[in-house]
């Protein structure tokens, strides 16, 4: 049995104004898995994590005044969350939409080597999700975008 208390070095947390129903947004749109919910006496959420992948996101309300959501900022957002699929990037986008992710950028092939679609959920926050699909080297890379790169994997 997995240990329900091992967590990854690093996970971010993402506020919703209604976190139950992201939560069921994220399972059907994304495919995310609930692994913990906490709530209070009244039965609002205080605290939830999803998994994905051995990747861990927190799902919470807009519970102190450095909290919220993009839909109530305006629809800005201080962070894209980057998502490394192990299914097919199409399929995935279309689950998507179908949802009612707001589809910000169309599966494409980049020149790092990944397939690669953006998505804005209900609440304003921006998802990237990534399927690899071949190798690059370095020179490669850095010849097809024009960059000069430093710390590629090899």
């Amino acid at each position: 049995m997995e240990d329900p208390f091992r967590r990854p070095a690093l996970a971010s947390a993402v506020f919703y104004a209604d976190p139950a129903a992201a939560l069921d947004w994220l399972e059907k749109a994304f495919g995310f898995e609930r692994v913990m919910v906490i709530r209070d006496e009244a039965g609002a959420i205080v605290h939830s994590e999803m998994r994905h992948r051995g990747g861990l996101v927190y799902v919470g309300s807009e519970w102190a005044d450095f909290t919220a959501s993009p839909a109530s900022v305006g629809g800005r957002c201080t962070q894209i969350l980057h998502v490394h699929l192990d299914e097919d990037v199409d399929a995935h986008c279309a689950r998507s939409r179908e949802a009612g992710a707001e589809i910000l950028m169309e599966p494409s092939d980049q020149f790092y080597g990944d397939r690669v679609y953006q998505a804005r959920d209900p609440q304003g926050h921006v998802w990237t999700f990534a399927e690899p699909k071949r190798h690059v080297s370095r020179e490669e890379a850095e010849a097809a975008s024009g960059l000069r790169i430093e710390g590629w994997p090899g």
